[in-house]
């Protein structure tokens, strides 16, 4: 079916804690904040798992194709991931289709979070202005017992705020989108473990 089926598209590496933060504290407020904003259930892709016999990389791209914007969750296994990595260099290419991130026109379809330090980005990465969740970035789920639960709250509502107003904007759906060619294999298999004595 054409058209976009999903108002965002969450990208985010399964390795590290930034995914436990994205499922258990950011994702559920965000959605809620959003529906303050925009009176509706916000379609958002999340691929927390699929159903038993779903190609899984044809679920993928067909889910990104039809996002209006992909929110990016920024940490050092995010540019480790040729998964993370195919979505975003595919958003990218929609981008430069549009002629969007450029100097004519800044703004574009990738919406970073950065969630923790910056030292391991892509220099890509760097070029691009995120909201800033270092220091609010605990994955816990009795982090809404701490001081900084208000603090963390308020920058989602402001990132809400934003991705409605966004999403108001978004160029019309395309049949053309590019997608980058997915990683092959499509799960790396696991490094050989040392042996001693050989």
């Amino acid at each position: 079916m054409p058209g976009y089926k999903y108002d965002l598209f969450i990208s985010y590496p399964r390795r590290g804690t930034a995914s436990k933060w994205l499922l258990t504290n950011f994702y559920p407020w965000l959605v809620d904040f959003l529906v303050d904003e925009i009176g509706y259930e916000p379609k958002i892709f999340l691929d927390k798992g699929m159903h038993r016999g779903v190609h899984w990389p044809s679920q993928l791209e067909n889910a990104l194709r039809h996002s209006k914007i992909m929110v990016a969750v920024l940490s050092a296994p995010y540019f480790t991931s040729k998964w993370c990595m195919a979505e975003w260099d595919s958003m990218q290419a929609r981008e430069e289709l549009l002629g969007l991130a450029s100097p004519q026109c800044p703004q574009g379809l990738i919406y970073p979070i950065r969630y923790s330090d910056s030292l391991a980005f892509e220099e890509e990465g760097l070029r691009r202005s995120w909201w800033d969740f270092k220091g609010l970035d605990n994955p816990g789920a009795g982090y809404q017992d701490t001081r900084e639960w208000h603090s963390f709250q308020q920058k989602v509502r402001q990132c809400a705020q934003d991705l409605a107003d966004l999403l108001e904007q978004v160029p019309p759906w395309q049949s053309d989108w590019p997608v980058i060619t997915r990683p092959d294999p499509v799960l790396p298999p696991p490094p050989l473990l040392p042996r001693f004595g050989s």
